[in-house]
């Protein structure tokens, strides 16, 4: 881009990201661009700000901010495109970065983008070298949505067609904007600090263990050694989402390496998140600024942009950014985790005035391109383009524009409920959860139970994987305390039925507890929000195993190998696990094969209790293992399992739990219960996942409306008030008490279809 401001068309911009008073990069970026772009934009113009909300209350942002979104909360996404069309701004700009958006690696921004009827460009804040499947999908969505992707480096250009494929007249280097700081003499500056007559070296930022400070801490002795009087400031607070997981662990180490290595005298921390005009005070009063990165793949580095944009020298490890920022003489590049490196050049500048000088004047002089009126007006030119290109190219009509399936989609979103964990607290003690409730009031005389248990596990982790709400911590530890204690050692199993008074009614539970458990710990094992908690499921799990290789009840396997299946997206070079699982497969798949035939294809003769989990399993495992006849068996036994459970309406009518269903053709309508859906929808997930085919995407979907009252009595089954489920469908209504297992069908099978919706809506959507 050039730097001459040329006219626009230009209006309005609504910009989407996070804002300040949010403490993170972003938001600083986001709220420093809006007020650039507002101080260029021709009058009558107007900037204002869509801002992402990661918490509950949100923050007081100032006026520019004119919509906040809750960053899990899907439904907010769609209302903010309503927002913004109905605004009618002229184009939207958007700030991406994988961690601020809700759904996996922040795939709930396409919800938006897909519903956008005005042109928009998005800023790439990481270009990934190596990205997971679902990251490639979401910059390939933002490619397929956007009329531009800016990005801050020319590294991330070159990644994003070279690897990315995206066409080159798509993307624009834009550099990362910085104040306009006037060129300042160091020594000027030091007085305000109480650091006047020494030498001072900087680091900034939100602090966490990816910034490598202490490398910095291990080369500071010998800088000491030849700079007694040299000070290095530690300037920033921890980051927020580290503070959440591990409080300050990070800095209290830093700390300590700081009086093990005796240099308490010459290390400041300053935790605080500073404005902007004392960052540049800062900045002023550094003689050299030091990032000592751990990782090369960082794309983009504000704190170094800031730091040579005030002149200041800058030594730095040879990630992608610091390469490409500080070549020709900008800078000194030092050798990943080297102490010896980083004091021999931070001697070699501290001790020569006019290197030091030298390297900060080449560095300012670079960066003046970079200030933010300059950054500003290159975005304005660009958004101008994009606009242009609209008016000359318009949007189809929306019925034109979007296809069958997006549509269905926004409105499966729409009447989706959040999930509410509130009646699962209810259940919930010190102890664990409680199998029973009279109406919506705990049972205490029925106890506690391990099949409840590890699907409160289930069902808590999935929510904190989507949501990352810290609250569930408690909870999680709940449900694997009981589980830890429900395990007896010396039989190697699970025990299943504890009594309101903490007592064991039996040393050894029924094998379907023992692969419910499993399933549990499986999946405890893949959505762990720490390490603890992975390391404790993960020993319950390999102990449970044990015993496994016995069992012949198709349900227990079916369990035990959704739970494996999971393990083993964490340790899937478990060799051990791996010929576990294809044992137990293969162990269920012949009694689908030998037992069944055309009209009956099924592994028993009579469907009972949890159905769908037998195909659930033997998808996972034929996708997995590979073997796909096992794959084509799990298709066609859900498939007529499916039809089976079709009423003439087409609504879904599972099987009753009096007689069940019988391969004579006896059939039970009622007693209901969601369990069965659960089974269902898990299974159509799965299919949909390993088949792409859209049609399991909406049988799980109608599965989903049975709880909301698409069913034989026409009456939801979910409580909306208390969050609970009712305990199933009887022939004169509801079963009006809402039991743990009735209430965990209902959240795992709502989040398994907003796990699903989230997939679904990052595929690129070519129709």
């Amino acid at each position: 881009m050039n730097n001459s401001r040329k006219s626009s068309p230009l209006n309005s911009v609504i910009v989407i990201g996070n804002y300040q008073p949010r403490k993170c990069g972003i938001a600083t970026y986001t709220t420093d661009i809006c007020e650039a772009l507002a101080g260029e934009i021709e009058s009558p113009g107007k900037i204002e700000a869509v801002a992402m909300d990661d918490v509950h209350e949100g923050y007081p942002y100032p006026e520019r901010v004119n919509f906040e979104v809750r960053a899990n909360v899907e439904s907010d996404y769609l209302r903010a495109a309503e927002f913004i069309n109905v605004r009618g701004y002229d184009v939207a700009l958007l700030q991406h970065e994988y961690g601020i958006f809700g759904g996996k690696d922040g795939a709930h921004i396409l919800f938006l983008l897909k519903s956008l009827r005005i042109p928009v460009v998005a800023t790439l804040h990481s270009v990934l070298l190596e990205p997971s499947d679902a990251q490639r999908k979401i910059i390939l969505g933002l490619a397929e949505y956007c009329d531009y992707l800016i990005v801050l480096s020319e590294k991330a250009h070159e990644i994003l067609t070279e690897f990315y494929d995206v066409p080159k007249e798509q993307v624009a280097y834009i550099p990362h904007g910085i104040p306009d700081i006037p060129f300042r003499d160091p020594d000027t500056q030091k007085k305000q600090f109480g650091i006047e007559g020494r030498k001072v070296i900087l680091t900034f930022g939100l602090l966490g263990p990816s910034k490598g400070i202490e490398v910095m801490l291990k080369a500071l002795p010998a800088v000491i050694e030849k700079n007694p009087d040299v000070v290095y400031l530690i300037l920033g607070a921890t980051h927020p989402h580290i503070k959440k997981m591990s409080g300050d662990k990070y800095r209290h180490s830093l700390q300590m390496m700081v009086r093990q290595f005796g240099i308490e005298d010459n290390v400041l921390f300053s935790n605080q998140f500073v404005s902007l005009e004392v960052l540049c005070r800062y900045l002023g009063a550094a003689d050299v600024y030091c990032t000592p990165y751990p990782s090369r793949e960082q794309i983009v580095s504000g704190t170094l942009a800031y730091a040579m944009g005030a002149g200041t020298a800058v030594v730095s490890t040879p990630y992608w950014y610091a390469e490409e920022m500080l070549a020709d003489g900008r800078g000194r590049i030092v050798p990943f985790d080297d102490p010896d490196a980083f004091a021999r050049e931070i001697n070699d500048l501290l001790l020569h005035d006019d290197k030091r000088s030298k390297i900060g004047r080449q560095a300012y002089e670079y960066c003046r391109r970079m200030i933010w009126k300059e950054v500003a007006r290159d975005h304005l030119e660009l958004l101008g383009h994009s606009l242009e290109g609209r008016i000359v190219n318009p949007l189809p009509v929306p019925a034109e524009a979007a296809s069958a399936s997006s549509r269905q989609i926004v409105k499966l979103i729409e009447k989706l409920p959040q999930p509410n964990m509130q009646h699962l607290r209810t259940l919930t003690d010190d102890t664990g959860i409680l199998q029973h409730a009279v109406y919506s009031t705990p049972n205490r005389r029925e106890g506690y139970s391990i099949d409840d248990n590890a699907r409160a596990l289930i069902a808590v982790s999935m929510y904190h994987a989507m949501s990352q709400d810290e609250s569930m911590l408690p909870l999680i530890h709940t449900y694997i305390s009981f589980i830890h204690d429900a395990f007896n050692i010396e039989a190697g199993r699970f025990r299943n039925f504890l009594s309101y008074d903490r007592r064991w009614l039996e040393d050894v539970g029924s094998e379907d507890s023992h692969g419910r458990a499993l399933w549990g710990l499986g999946e405890a094992v893949r959505l762990a929000p720490n390490e603890g908690i992975r390391a404790l499921a993960t020993r319950l799990f390999m102990d449970g195993l044990q015993v496994v290789e016995g069992f012949t009840s198709p349900r227990t396997i079916s369990f035990i190998l959704i739970g494996l299946h999971s393990y083993m997206t964490i340790y899937g070079g478990d060799a051990t696990v791996r010929r576990l699982r294809a044992l137990l497969a293969e162990r269920i798949h012949e009694q689908f094969i030998h037992n069944g035939d055309k009209e009956w294809p099924w592994c028993e003769d009579v469907l009972s209790y949890a159905n769908g989990k037998l195909p659930h399993a033997l998808l996972l495992s034929g996708q997995w293992i590979p073997d796909p006849k096992m794959h084509r068996t799990a298709i066609r036994s859900l498939t007529w399992l499916l039809e089976r459970q079709t009423a003439s309406e087409g609504h879904i009518s599972v099987f009753g739990n009096e007689k069940w269903f019988a391969r004579d053709g006896q059939r039970s309508g009622f007693d209901q219960q969601p369990i069965e859906l659960m089974g269902l929808i898990g299974a159509c997930a799965e299919a949909y996942r390993s088949t792409g085919d859209r049609e399991w995407f909406y049988h799980s979907e109608r599965c989903l409306r049975w709880f909301l009252g698409s069913n034989d009595i026409d009456t939801p089954v979910y409580d909306y008030k208390t969050g609970g489920c009712y305990d199933g469908l009887e022939a004169h209504g509801l079963n009006r008490n809402q039991g743990a297992e009735s209430t965990l069908a209902w959240l795992i099978s709502l989040m398994t279809i907003y796990d699903i919706v989230g997939e679904e809506i990052m595929a690129v959507d070519k129709d």
